[in-house]
């Protein structure tokens, strides 16, 4: 089934939740998102490549190593990001996207859109957490 929507579409609580525009229109986001971290990476690289290690002054070569480690571990959390944003695309695919991993109520589309790979609703997520800072009190 193929459904198109238009570029300007944006999902609405009064629709039925997870409907066929809704999902076209994750998928969309999720696919960009990916894009954009994919884009992002192969400049670090091409950035990483063409960055000489002769900087004369020390100061500015310990600029520079400072700066490539930063860039370096922001890539790795994108990479992760990556992981995320597949798994949620599969969701859409086997159709338990959008829904709470631990309640199976639906997430909501604001929280969709705000957090995008998110895979429990507001209310598990915060429980979630309370019992982490609990566990971790401990």
């Amino acid at each position: 089934m193929s459904v198109d929507i238009a570029d300007d579409y944006r999902p609405s609580e009064d629709e039925e939740f997870m409907n066929a525009k809704q999902l076209v229109y994750f998928r969309r986001l999720l696919e960009n998102w990916k894009a954009e971290i994919l884009s992002g990476a192969k400049q670090t690289i091409n950035n990483l490549q063409d960055e000489s290690g002769s900087l004369p002054d020390i100061v500015d070569r310990a600029s520079a190593e400072s700066d490539k480690a930063l860039e370096l571990r922001t890539r790795d959390r994108q990479r992760k990001l990556i992981s995320k944003i597949e798994a949620a695309l599969r969701r859409i695919d086997d159709g338990t996207y959008g829904y709470c991993e631990v309640t199976g109520d639906p997430i909501g589309i604001r929280r969709l859109e705000a957090r995008p790979t998110a895979t429990m609703s507001l209310e598990a997520q915060e429980r979630h957490e309370r019992k982490e800072r609990t566990l971790r009190d401990d």
